[in-house]
């Protein structure tokens, strides 16, 4: 007979009593969603998987302060964005995305599908973008958030989180309106 697995809040209880255990099982369990927002952040393995890390270590010193107002996975996913805008601060400002399309076209094999082509176009798009709208775009593109669960991961207000990604939306096609026609 399988056992019940217990809820992030139950495991959160424990690992403020210090159970390492229960901090393994909440980051198996969120480990792929905090390295794939960290990655779509920062464009770097190393980066994210060092921002996953923090994040876990930052669960395990706060559970004992988590109060519980919002989801557990609202929660993660706070710690992680403030963890990406950490890393952004400390960063150097990347390239222009002229720069960046121009040389990665140049050193593709003749043979590149185009399609991976206009991925990395896409890609070097948004990391292009101003830091919150960047932020506001991958929770909403690629983590499938509503703008409601953005507003209670990020802590702007919903109609910032609105602007954010019309904002976004609106550069991503003014920049990339000349690569993909």
């Amino acid at each position: 007979m399988e056992k019940t697995p217990l809820s992030d809040e139950k495991l959160l209880e424990q690992i403020a009593a210090g159970d390492t255990d229960a901090l393994g099982q909440l980051a198996s369990r969120y480990e792929s969603m905090v390295l794939s927002l960290a990655y779509r952040h920062t464009q770097q393995w190393a980066d994210a998987e060092d921002i996953a890390q923090e994040a876990f270590i930052r669960v395990f010193t706060s559970a004992a302060r988590y109060k519980g107002q919002s989801g557990f996975k609202t929660w993660l996913y706070r710690i992680v964005i403030n963890l990406c805008m950490d890393h952004h601060r400390k960063k150097k400002p990347a390239a222009s995305l002229e720069a960046v399309t121009a040389d990665f076209i140049s050193q593709s094999e003749p043979d590149c599908l185009e399609v991976s082509e206009t991925a990395e176009i896409i890609r070097k798009a948004i990391s292009q973008l101003p830091e919150r709208q960047k932020i506001a775009l991958i929770l909403h593109r690629y983590e499938h958030l509503s703008h409601a669960e953005i507003s209670d991961a990020t802590g702007w207000s919903q109609s910032a989180v609105e602007s954010l990604l019309v904002r976004a939306y609106g550069n991503l096609r003014k920049t990339l309106g000349k690569f993909l026609k």
